[in-house]
């Protein structure tokens, strides 16, 4: 970008330049000065030498322009010519023009007689004449014209004319304008053609008009210079433009313009990136856009890499992104700090997580977005886009945790996504980004990627482990892997040492209250176990430090659970601890996450989720045990965990302490010092459910009509690149044409010709239904059944029975009914409601046997005994009781019921989905559209426009609610020191976080509203015509 340019982003929209001209704006004919009133001066003279009275029958003057024409300020897409197209187009000025002429000729009618005994001195022999109106433009102010006309008025004046001259240009001669008026009744020689008409006026504008535009700059010096000045802001714009449109530069900030780099550092309080950082962005791949896997150890910088490049894509290309996280938690997170970008430069930033999300999404012509989704909702939208044929509008998708490619059925769904835009849309960049990968090389060929790793951290990371009293370094260099540091020195007492052997109340004890430390433990049990353990050992001093903050955090946990909280946090948090896993519903975790990391609390003891998920660090990260559950630790998970020792710009170095006993040294000898775990495709995860998913997506959408397509779609897939690894039994080809064979017998797709490997193949009604709703294929046909029979007595006096239509099937196999609890629920039903649980195959009297531990003869099917169960428990929460209450009543972890009313939430979605397609269930739509809503918020109607806001529970919507913020415009025009200072525990980033979410969604609905008025009105393009 030139030097010279301003690099502001505000300045960047618009190309500015400064030019003394016309204003462009359409002319009005009452109290418009014009250029060309002296020729309507001309006229009347010449009137009053024709006839005496000629002046009651003049043309009334217009007024002339003045001197001075005020500097007007032109963009880049403004019309340079000087407003000339709105003259034109003004009817009834031109119409005026037309009159004065017509009157003019009257005139030189009635004056025939007396000037045909005068000699003609010039005769013309053109067509057409010119009009006398033009004889008189010599009192006009040249100075005033634009530039390009007034070159062309002196160029006509320098031409010579002969003495029996022959006019050729519509334009007067400016020179002869000192003759005496000139009669337009011509001499007519025998042997020429008579004269044609008058040249019309308007066609005489219209002729000079364009060619006044199209004249050479002969003009004076000063007008010269200031059309130069002019023309060299216009070409260094143009070369501005040029350079976003070939090389996508908008500025020194790696492309992007300096406020991009001022937002950074007052958002994200980074001053400057890192050398890595840097050497990365200026990467060829990166520069000429090609796909690029990197890879760094935790907390390296990685996702601030992944964020510029999302910018660059949005601002300087003008294309759409999209980030894809793993977690909902990470989603949420990424839509708050993004937000407040989004604002400041114009984009947008859309949440597709949990039931959050529109399909397609919606089409903004004014400005661009950033999709941030989980691997789910990011799969579905780009499914979406496909079939709308706008994948395209795509530039660039991240990825984030690329090694997810190997977990299971989430690692299936993540390469679906990938391959299909890599095939269908191969101008789209992609980028991964992770901390653990072993096999890079088989993803760089499955996504023809590029790879850069570098092995920085911003702290020093000192990895350690113990064992009985002794810690050791660990030290690949060494035989053994592990040095000698130091022997572990703390007093303990008999009865210490019994309950804990493991030194951990010494090993907290050496950073706690000043710096902060985490506790990766087995099961969420030990969690709490050990977090109590501590404080029963602590120094009472450690209740003085922050006394206050730590009675405002018990209040807000307090408030949060509606008067109730978890004895353990009652406990463990006077002390500055708390324990963090999925037993914790969303506000207690928010609430954790935000104390600790504001420094309240000091420590945390918590599970290996927690490694995989928000950024929590800590100056210590002390492992429990090498285990996760029953299962070893893995090289990946182990890395993970310890990368979140040591926080940037607090700690110098950080540390990681792996506890482990006798048994387990030999293998924590490898773990320490192996190499990462290789990534393997998961299509062939789960009996093939993910082959089968794709090959149904794929015919549905339309990418591929038959066998041989398929398998050419397939050789882009992780799964062909792993093929000789991973199809050991069978080929490639052999899978796709038994996967296709099992999805015909379903009756998901058909065949329209039975030529083998050429047969067309087509979706069915069904199969479009399961795929667009996402749901899993083993479940399609029984969801279809269960919607069928729902119609044939739908119960509308409760959400009951539809609660139970949208119980997710997957959740069945983690819970086991509680009978004596169920028999109870059962009975507080209505006779209605209990009719419905009969006709699902659940009758009272079979609840009562089990209850009482009877033996049941009559086969019942046991997966919709426990998903009645489930719907039970979701039906208690709709009648807004609260998770406290219903997690004591079903005698359920607070955790369970948590995770159960999010995955209903998603699974009533999807199942919305699944019914749009199919026209026997339209019933459905309004119903379930409601029940959506009310699963994903589950609190009153009230504070729902609140908790719309990403990151926003129901804590902190009760407290804005309370505080006067009621609606979401309330919320988005709020000064965020007005909410720091109205609420407890809030915090000025929070605070700015919340208002950004907010100012976002309000803009997003404001500008979906204007989409639909838009389309609304626009004029459709195959509007019959006459």
């Amino acid at each position: 970008m030139p030097s010279g340019m301003n690099t502001d982003v505000d300045n960047t929209c618009d190309i500015v330049v400064k030019r003394n001209s016309w204003s462009s704006k359409k002319r009005t004919r009452d109290g418009m000065r014009s250029d060309f009133t002296p020729a309507k001066k001309r006229a009347s003279a010449l009137l009053g030498k024709c006839h005496p009275n000629a002046e009651q029958n003049a043309v009334p003057q217009m007024t002339e322009k003045e001197d001075t024409v005020k500097e007007q300020y032109y963009s880049d897409n403004e019309d340079l010519f000087d407003g000339y197209d709105s003259i034109m187009d003004d009817s009834s000025f031109l119409a005026k023009l037309e009159d004065v002429e017509q009157n003019i000729e009257e005139h030189e009618n009635s004056c025939l007689a007396q000037q045909t005994a005068k000699s003609i001195k010039h005769s013309c022999e053109d067509d057409l004449t010119d009009s006398v109106l033009t004889e008189a433009f010599h009192d006009a102010s040249l100075r005033e014209f634009p530039a390009s006309h007034t070159v062309f008025q002196r160029d006509v004046s320098n031409i010579k004319i002969p003495t029996l001259g022959i006019v050729s240009t519509s334009t007067p001669d400016v020179k002869q304008s000192k003759q005496p008026a000139i009669s337009t009744n011509t001499y007519i020689d025998s042997n020429k053609s008579a004269p044609k008409a008058r040249r019309s006026m308007t066609d005489q504008l219209k002729r000079a008009m364009l060619e006044n535009a199209a004249s050479s700059n002969r003009i004076s010096k000063t007008v010269l210079q200031k059309e130069a000045v002019m023309s060299e802001e216009i070409n260094v714009a143009m070369q501005a433009i040029e350079s976003v449109s070939m090389e996508g530069d908008l500025g020194p900030f790696f492309g992007l313009p300096s406020k991009v780099k001022d937002l950074i550092l007052r958002l994200k309080g980074i001053q400057d990136l890192y050398e890595w950082q840097k050497a990365c962005l200026s990467l060829d791949s990166v520069i000429q856009r090609r796909n690029l896997i990197y890879s760094l150890p935790t907390s390296g910088g990685k996702t601030l890499v992944a964020e510029i490049l999302i910018l660059k894509e949005i601002l300087c290309r003008k294309k759409d992104a999209v980030l894809i996280l793993p977690y909902v938690s990470l989603v949420q997170e990424k839509v708050r700090g993004l937000s407040s970008f989004g604002i400041e430069l114009d984009f947008m930033v859309e949440e597709y997580a949990g039931s959050k999300g529109k399909f397609p999404p919606v089409k903004r012509r004014a400005k661009n977005s950033l999709y941030i989704t989980t691997i789910e909702k990011g799969h579905s939208l780009v499914n979406s886009l496909i079939e709308t044929h706008r994948l395209d509008n795509i530039g660039l998708v991240v990825v984030d945790e690329l090694h997810m490619l190997g977990d299971g059925s989430r690692g299936a769904v993540l390469e679906m996504t990938l391959a299909k835009v890599k095939y269908v849309c191969k101008g789209t960049q992609i980028i991964g980004m992770s901390a653990t990968l072993g096999n890079v090389g088989d993803l760089q060929k499955f996504l023809s990627a590029e790879n850069y790793t570098n092995d920085f951290r911003p702290v020093q990371l000192k990895e350690y482990v113990k064992l009985r009293d002794s810690i050791y370094e660990v030290n690949p260099k060494e035989e053994d892997g592990l040095t000698f540091s130091r022997l572990l020195s703390f007093k303990y007492s008999s009865a210490m040492q019994k309950v804990d052997p493991d030194h951990i109340i010494a090993l907290v004890a050496e950073v706690i209250p000043q710096k902060s430390c985490l506790i990766f433990c087995a099961t969420k049990k030990n969690c709490e176990n050990v977090a109590g353990m501590i404080c029963k050992y602590l120094n009472k001093d450690f209740l003085k430090h922050r006394e206050p903050e730590k009675a405002a955090l018990l209040a807000e946990l307090k408030d949060s659970g509606s008067g109730c909280l978890c004895p353990v946090l009652q406990k463990t948090v006077p002390y500055g601890l708390a324990y963090h896993h999925s037993g914790l519903t969303s506000d207690e975790r928010k609430l954790v996450e935000e104390a600790y990391s504001s420094g309240v609390l000091c420590l945390l003891t918590c599970t290996s989720t927690l490694a995989a998920g928000i950024n929590l660090p800590a100056c210590r990260v002390i492992l429990r045990s090498p285990y996760v559950g029953a299962d070893f630790l893995k090289r990946s998970q182990y890395k993970q965990m310890v990368g979140r020792a040591g926080r940037a710009g607090l700690d110098s170095v950080g540390e990681s302490i792996l506890i482990l006993q006798d048994k387990d040294k030999d293998k924590v000898k490898n773990l320490v010092s192996a190499p990462m775990e290789t990534c393997y495709s998961n299509l062939l995860h789960d009996g093939n459910r993910g082959l089968l998913s794709l090959i149904l997506s794929l015919i549905g959408l339309n990418v591929t009509q038959t066998v041989e397509q398929v398998l050419g779609f397939m050789s882009g897939t992780l799964l062909s690149v792993q093929e000789v690894q991973v199809c050991q039994q069978k080929t490639l080809k052999e899978l796709i044409q038994e996967s296709t064979e099992i999805l015909k017998q379903k009756g998901l797709i058909e065949a329209s010709s039975y030529v083998p490997d050429n047969a067309i193949l087509q979706i069915t009604r069904l199969g479009r239904a399961t795929f667009k709703g996402s749901i899993h294929l083993s479940y399609c046909d029984v969801l279809y059944k269960d919607l069928s029979k729902g119609l044939e007595g739908l119960l509308l006096n409760s959400f009951m029975h539809l609660v139970y239509l949208v119980t997710p099937y997957d959740m069945v196999s983690l819970c086991k009914p509680d009978w004596m609890i169920y028999f109870r629920e059962f009975t507080k039903l209505s006779a209605a409601e209990q009719k419905i649980a009969a006709a699902l195959g659940v009758p009272e009297s079979f609840v009562a046997r089990k209850a009482a531990g009877q033996s049941v003869r009559k086969c019942v099917d046991a997966v919709v005994v426990t998903r009645l169960y489930l719907a039970l428990v979701l039906y208690s929460l709709l009648r807004e009781t609260t998770l406290w209450n219903i997690s004591d009543r079903f005698q359920l972890t607070r955790g369970f019921v948590q995770a159960l009313l999010s995955s209903a939430s998603a699974f009533c979605s999807c199942v919305l989905h699944f019914t749009e397609e199919l026209e026997e269930f339209w019933a459905f739509k309004a119903l379930l559209t409601e029940l959506t809503r009310r699963l994903t918020y589950c609190v009153q109607a009230e504070l729902i426009p609140l908790m719309e806001v990403a990151g926003v529970m129901e804590f902190r919507a009760k407290q804005l609610y309370n505080a006067g913020y009621k609606t979401l415009a309330h919320l988005a025009n709020a000064d965020p020191n007005v909410l720091v200072n109205s609420m407890e525990n809030l915090y000025k980033k929070q605070a700015n976080q919340i208002v950004s979410s907010a100012k976002m969604l309000l803009q997003e609905k404001a500008e979906t509203l204007q989409q639909e008025v838009d389309d609304l009105l626009m004029l459709p393009n195959d509007l019959p015509s006459v």
